[in-house]
């Protein structure tokens, strides 16, 4: 299913990196659109429902609105239908109270992900440490739903869940920028349909939503839109500290904390490396930055006494032989560590979640790549997020609600003028650019930066590299704010890591908000 390990929500196959011409924002000829078209772009009215949860010993009582907002120019047919679930908290002034734009990533996933497991005041229920039970999956009241500091709206992106984009546009909306205009266009409506405009304003992005909310952030503001803070999770900003290529070693660089975390999780280092695993990860990335950097930066003209040395200190820091670090060139790719770390068991390790092993499917030979940690996450969600629209939104669709769209979305994919970089040519799509002009032009604009330590995916320390190498001055970097959790790529499965990620959440909302008053 997928050609090669790159960045999503959860995994990016190759052939979304088939680069084509930079994608264009003006509007296309207007096309004849059938009726079948036009009925699936519909506008669908809003279903307001009411409901109760219990919150720490007290009831905490909300309104849902979920229903499709077309994205329409001053004259002609829609181009694109936004399907979006709204909740605001009941007895506040709604008109003034913060409000949460929240998105997963992929791109090509829908914001299930989020909705159903960190933020919204109901999630799946899964086991502690993120494991999935056996079905029927059942829906719980989330503790740690955000929705007593804001009021939230999550929305799927075109061409992904209920949201569907008209067949003739694809190509304006699926690309970096296109897609920006297309969730701008969204708030914009949304802020002028539910009189939200006196709100504070808050994007939360994950993975690819990432990206997207950096990118989104400053076009929001470019077009006279306030936002009062940017959340990010499982961070991917820069794409050169994530796809290695020939003349990019950077990727190799700032997973190995990653590894290293992954591997003492599975006793896989020497006790002296776990006895104080955090000053551990501090020597890693220190020795990355300087000892490893300056090997890989040398290739061939490496010293062999040196590249011994540095084959040793790997192996250790990895939990990986030497011979297979040797074959390898001292460059461990993800895919590389998965299938070897516990090959010794037979077992596989996640991508998204590194805790996680299981043996490989027997259709291993015909499949490129699979993620234990993914396996039984899609159908889970997916099966969630069709119950609870039906049942506790009331809203009824006949369209299918779209998950992963892997050939409608991902691989479809427009990057722009960032050409093929495995084979070192051309540059790599970045959006910490975005993020860095939104944040000079906007000195209050505060930025939570989070990540999983146990995500191969978009690891901690490529995360911390990109905002190390942003060209903000100190007063600037004080917006900035860091949390590391002992979860994986969807930090929110395992039950612990959710729990500090809401006190991560309430300490930033709050420290944000202060400057409004």
């Amino acid at each position: 299913m997928f050609t090669r390990i790159a960045l999503v929500l959860f995994v990016f196959s190759m052939g979304a990196f088939a680069i084509a011409q930079q994608p264009a924002l003006q509007p296309q000829p207007a096309a004849s659109v059938s009726q079948h078209e036009d009925e699936t772009l519909a506008e669908t009215p809003a279903v307001v429902t009411h409901h109760q949860i219990t919150i720490n010993g007290k009831p905490l009582k909300y309104s849902a609105t979920a229903g499709r907002l077309a994205l329409k120019p001053e004259s002609g047919p829609a181009e694109a239908a936004i399907f979006f679930t709204a909740y605001t908290l009941d007895g506040e002034e709604t008109r003034t109270r913060p409000l949460t734009f929240v998105f997963n990533g992929g791109p090509g996933t829908a914001t299930a992900w989020l909705h159903m497991g960190a933020l919204g005041p109901k999630k799946i229920k899964l086991e502690k440490d993120g494991q999935v039970p056996p079905p029927p999956y059942v829906m719980i009241d989330n503790p740690e739903t955000i929705l007593d500091r804001t009021d939230l709206v999550f929305i799927d992106a075109p061409g992904t869940g209920y949201s569907r984009v008209r067949p003739d546009l694809t190509k304006k909306f699926y690309n970096v920028p296109g897609d920006a205009d297309a969730f701008y266009r969204f708030i914009r409506l949304y802020l002028t349909r539910y009189q939200r405009w006196r709100s504070p304003l808050f994007l939360f992005g994950e993975s690819y939503g990432t990206t997207r909310a950096a990118a989104l952030a400053n076009h929001l503001i470019d077009n006279y839109i306030p936002v009062n803070g940017v959340a990010l999770l499982s961070v991917g900003l820069d794409f050169q500290t994530l796809l290695a290529g020939n003349l990019n070693d950077l990727p190799h660089q700032v997973i190995v904390p990653s590894y290293t975390m992954i591997a003492a999780y599975h006793k896989k280092l020497a006790p002296e490396l776990t006895t104080n695993l955090d000053e551990t990860i501090k020597k890693v990335e220190q020795w990355c930055a300087a000892d490893y950097a300056q090997a890989l930066a040398q290739g061939n003209a490496l010293d062999p006494e040196k590249r011994k040395q540095i084959v040793n200190q790997l192996a250790a820091y990895t939990g990986l032989k030497g011979d297979l670090i040797e074959e390898y060139d001292l460059r461990i790719e993800p895919q590389v560590f998965m299938h070897n770390l516990l090959k010794d068991r037979k077992l596989e390790v996640g991508r998204v979640d590194g805790r996680f092993a299981s043996p490989m499917p027997q259709s291993n030979a015909r499949d490129s790549f699979f993620d234990p940690a993914m396996a039984a996450m899609f159908p889970a969600f997916n099966a969630a997020m069709n119950d609870y629209a039906q049942s506790e939104l009331g809203y009824k669709s006949e369209l299918p609600y779209i998950i992963w769209n892997l050939e409608g979305v991902n691989r479809a994919w427009d990057w722009g003028t960032a050409m093929n970089w495995g084979a070192g040519m051309g540059g790599y799509p970045q959006t910490a650019t975005n993020l860095q002009s939104a944040m000079a032009k906007n000195k209050y604009l505060k930025v939570l930066v989070m990540e999983g330590m146990y995500d191969l995916a978009t690891p901690f320390y490529a995360s911390a590299y990109t905002f190390q190498h942003m060209r903000l001055n100190a007063d600037y970097r004080k917006n900035l704010t860091f949390a590391d959790f002992k979860g994986g790529h969807m930090v929110y499965n395992d039950a612990a890591a959710l729990k500090e990620m809401k006190h991560a959440l309430d300490d930033w909302y709050q420290e944000t908000l202060k400057q409004t008053k």
